[in-house]
């Protein structure tokens, strides 16, 4: 587990206010222990904080982590199941790493594949990227939303992080109940995704991904979970080829 902060002021490119940013970020230190980390463009107005909870790469996997022109930022909380075999094809297509862990596999991959890149993970994540080129932030979920990724839109910037405390803390937001979401969370005892017990901060749903600039805010799913079922054959024929799979 580690904790993810960041903050994007994509109308006005005002500077990071660098105080209040940490200490947004070091309400969630309990969730990195080992570490912590940050990275400011002030031109763009962008600011991103890291709480390190050390798993792969101990000694060179600290974040945030850029590729090799500083071009492209990362804050990740989670693994990557799959990340040695997206890694050798990465080095096939001549990208060239300088850690080992996971955390760098995921912006080659979002180099090699752009947007939809998510969908070729195997794992449990929530990660921002900054894209200095573009000037955009691409925020993602994983499959399950196994990790938590919240978010703040306003006419100015986005907040986002992996606990409600540091949005609240940095935006200075009014703390109001979302009498709808309680509704749902006391009938379901569960609050669905996009909606939070706070109003104005949400949370992305699984499987979808996020990106923002100055002149869009999109959020589109990555992964169809639509299930084709052939509906041409029996149930009695479903048995019979299930017993030939086992046994085969």
């Amino acid at each position: 587990m580690c904790g993810i902060f960041g903050v994007f002021n994509f109308t006005n490119n005002k500077p990071i206010n660098t105080k209040l940013f940490k200490e947004a970020t070091s309400l969630i230190s309990h969730r990195g222990p080992d570490g912590e980390g940050f990275f400011f463009d002030h031109d763009s107005g962008v600011g991103f904080g890291h709480r390190r909870l050390s798993i792969i790469d101990l000694s060179t996997g600290d974040q945030p982590m850029c590729n090799e022109d500083k071009t492209i930022w990362i804050i990740f909380n989670g693994e990557i199941y799959n990340y040695l075999e997206l890694r050798k094809y990465l080095i096939s297509k001549g990208h060239i790493f300088k850690t080992k862990s996971d955390t760098e596999v995921l912006i080659h991959a979002y180099e090699e594949f752009g947007e939809d890149f998510p969908n070729k993970l195997n794992g449990i994540f929530a990660f921002a990227i900054w894209n200095a080129k573009r000037r955009e932030i691409f925020l993602a979920r994983n499959h399950f939303g196994v990790k938590p990724l919240y978010f703040l839109i306003d006419n100015e910037k986005i907040v986002f992080a992996s606990e409600i405390k540091s949005i609240l803390h940095y935006s200075k937001t009014e703390r109001e109940i979302n009498l709808r979401t309680l509704n749902l969370c006391l009938t379901f005892r569960h609050t669905p995704s996009p909606y939070t017990l706070i109003k104005r901060i949400e949370k992305l749903p699984p499987t979808h991904y996020l990106v923002i600039n100055d002149n869009k805010k999109v959020i589109n799913p990555y992964w169809n979970r639509n299930i084709n079922i052939d509906h041409s054959k029996s149930e009695d024929d479903w048995i019979r080829i299930l017993q030939l799979v086992m046994h085969s």
